[in-house]
Order: structure tokens, then sequence, then C-alpha cells
């Protein structure tokens, strides 16, 4: 599958503003981990990409009728195993490094947007990892985002959880128009 035909795919099914920025938010991420591990860039962007792409239609069956309908498709086996493996409940073991990526990226960037809105500039810039752990440890904040899996996320990339922090804020900050954080 190409990055245009994943694109088309995730707008055919979602059409929600905020989970559409979600995906492109993850996708963001898991660019800038391929590009740090020296990795597919563009297999792992069509990953982040559909990771919840069938979330709004079949939010039940989520993400089993995804894996399906991507199985389908013809999509590598590897890309369907890591979107499967970043929802806890599936029980698939996260074995590569892409899937250990997404999990690591799904719930931080979708934390890490919630605090740029926030903030008085509404980016990441000149971001405090001080102020970013205080907010992660305010529960009424997001509080839809799992912070274990956050930190469960950084231990089984195998990175400090405070450099994962940095790490996707800072790729979240470089594409800020994007993803509707405007510099």
């Amino acid at each position: 599958m190409t990055y245009e035909e994943a694109r088309k795919l995730l707008e055919e099914y979602t059409k929600s503003e905020s989970l559409l920025t979600h995906a492109t938010c993850v996708e963001t991420a898991m660019r800038c981990y391929a590009k740090k591990f020296n990795e597919d860039e563009e297999k792992w962007a069509i990953t982040g990409l559909l990771h919840d792409f069938d979330y709004e239609k079949y939010h039940d069956e989520h993400p089993y009728k995804g894996a399906e309908i991507l199985k389908e498709k013809g999509v590598d086996a590897d890309i369907v195993e890591a979107i499967m493996g970043h929802a806890q409940y599936t029980g698939v073991k996260r074995e590569t490094l892409m899937a250990k990526a997404l999990f690591a990226v799904d719930e931080l960037s979708g934390f890490l947007y919630a605090y740029a809105l926030v903030r008085p500039t509404r980016n990441l810039k000149d971001v405090k990892l001080k102020s970013i752990k205080k907010k992660l440890k305010d529960k009424a904040f997001a509080k839809g985002v799992n912070r274990e899996e956050i930190e469960l996320g950084a231990e089984e990339l195998g990175v400090e959880l405070s450099d994962h922090i940095l790490f996707v804020a800072e790729c979240l900050q470089n594409s800020a128009k994007n993803i509707g954080l405007e510099e």
C-alpha cells in the first residue's frame, strides 16, 4: 500500500477532524522514529496513519475490523500486526520495533497535542519537560489518555521516558502546520 492509498483509506473511514488529526500526529511521530532508527519511513508512516482508521465506523470491533480490511487489501503483515498490537486488549505482542514504536507514540501523541492546545502559544516550541510531566500527573487533564501505556511504551521501545516525551514533542512541533498547531 502506498502512502496515498493509506491516506485515501483513512479518509474513507474517518470523518472526525479530531481522529484525522490524531492519525496525522501518530504518523508524524512514526516518521521521526523511523528516521531515528534508520527504518522504512513510508511504511512506518502508513502504520501510524492507519492505526485507528476503523475506530469511528467500527468502534466496538476496533482494531479487529481494521485488521481484517487491511488483510483483504493485501497490506503487509507486519503493519497489520503492529496495528493489532497497539491495542493492549487484543493480546497481540509487540515484537517488532515498528509495533513497539506505534504503541509508544499513540497515547503520547494524543497527550502532547492536547497539551499544546492549552498553551498560550498553541505549540510545543520551548516546551519544558517539567511542565509536561506535571500535566501527565494531572489525571483530570486529557483524562482519556492512558498514562501507564505512555510509560510502558517508552520502556518497550527501550528509550527513557523523558527523552521519548521530548523527542515526540519536537517531532510534532516540526510538523505544526500539518497537525493544526500553527507556529
